[in-house]
């Protein structure tokens, strides 16, 4: 049987430029390199045979590639479009299951809080949206419009009509001013709050170091040898805290760290020292303020909003304690954890910087008027959700 004459292969320069830069590219395909190689050898007039040894491909693919060049030029060295397996599924079924995944479990009279992918396939197939669905095509589904109802966040609405000048109050001392007006050099921002229930929790069997390969080791069983509160008071320029622990919260221990502070120098002869608290039963309202500048003349009590402890400084302290000090729990009795939180202090003393304090006036604006175009209240209502 008579074999085909090879196709004759005339480039133009253009061509020819375009062939040899895909021909040697460094970031040229592979496939594109031996098609481009191809084509250039048959424009030498180079048989199909030889062209094949010289470009390591069987015979078949030269003539293939070869021919497509005379009939298309540059576009016929391009893949044609391939039709693929049928789609398994419609688009419409595609959006049900988003718009499934986008509703309440108790919506849909379904007894979970939340819908998982394997959830959300069963009962995909128990509404008829589809015969069968696997997880995996569910999972792919949601994740093209980033889709997640596994996870949840909470969120709290602000009632306090006066959230904003309570919150400038205090993002103004950080940036030490006070009603417009730049603090002195004898004034100073205290930061204070309480952590409750502090347990000691004796494990029944000792706590084992790590080692290579190996976690630190901490028995799950334990026995209760009561609990204790830590109150804080944080100096916010000079990032020195004082400390101390009582069996409960309540006035009394509050201001006994207020006296301990306020006791030595150099807040004892200062001009101002400003208190920023939250609104724990402890320290709230006027007659709280009253209370603490009737003992202490210089010290001014200043409320965070509520709901917004997490302008208070000092939780970033009691978030170290949390992570550095308590967790994991293993301690006999009180006593030593009691004298481990003040060997903290002096350790955290000697060494620590002040917080880089970045949340201004400006960002707390930015911040309400996203949250208020968020809110789901009429436009008439001031309360705004923030995010917890």
């Amino acid at each position: 049987m008579p074999v085909a004459a090879a196709r004759p292969i005339v480039l133009t320069a253009a061509e020819r430029h375009r062939l040899k830069k895909a021909a040697w590219g460094h970031k040229t395909p592979h496939q594109a390199r031996v098609r481009a190689q191809i084509v250039l050898l048959a424009a030498r007039g180079r048989p199909n045979a030889r062209i094949a040894v010289e470009a390591g491909v069987h015979v078949d693919t030269v003539r293939t590639w070869r021919g497509r060049f005379a009939d298309l030029g540059l576009q016929g060295l391009l893949d044609r479009k391939r039709p693929g397996r049928p789609a398994a599924f419609t688009p419409l079924q595609t959006a049900q299951v988003k718009a499934l995944a986008c509703q309440l479990p108790a919506e849909a009279n379904t007894p979970l809080s939340r819908w998982s992918c394997p959830e959300l396939a069963r009962e995909a197939v128990t509404r008829g949206i589809a015969p069968a669905l696997s997880v995996s095509t569910v999972r792919r589904w949601l994740a093209q419009d980033a889709i997640k109802p596994w996870q949840h966040r909470s969120w709290i609405f602000i009632t306090d009509p006066n959230f904003r000048p309570k919150a400038k109050r205090v993002l103004d001392l950080y940036a030490r001013t006070w009603e417009g007006v730049p603090l002195g050099a004898d004034e100073y921002v205290i930061s204070a709050d309480e952590k409750t229930s502090i347990q000691a929790r004796c494990r029944c069997h000792p706590t084992l170091a790590p080692g290579q390969a190996r976690a630190m080791r901490v028995n799950h069983t334990y026995g209760r040898s009561g609990a204790l509160a830590y109150l804080a008071a944080y100096d916010v320029r000079h990032a020195r805290v004082f400390g101390r622990t009582e069996p409960r919260t309540g006035i009394d221990p509050f201001m006994n760290l207020v006296t301990q502070v306020m006791s030595r120098e150099p807040y004892a002869s200062a001009k101002r020292v400003f208190w920023i608290v939250d609104n724990g039963s402890s320290h709230r309202g006027q007659r709280a303020a009253d209370r603490l500048a009737a003992a202490f003349p210089n010290a001014v009590l200043v409320h965070t909003p509520v709901h917004a402890s997490w302008l208070n400084q000092v939780e970033i302290f009691f978030s170290v304690v949390q992570r550095k000090v308590v967790s994991p729990n293993d301690f006999t009795d009180l006593d030593q954890v009691a004298d481990r939180l003040r060997a903290f202090e002096d350790r955290y003393n000697a060494k620590a910087q002040p917080f880089q304090w970045r949340f201004t006036t400006s960002d707390l604006d930015d911040l309400l008027a996203r949250l208020d175009r968020h809110t789901t209240d009429p436009p008439e209502e001031s309360s705004v959700a923030l995010a917890a």
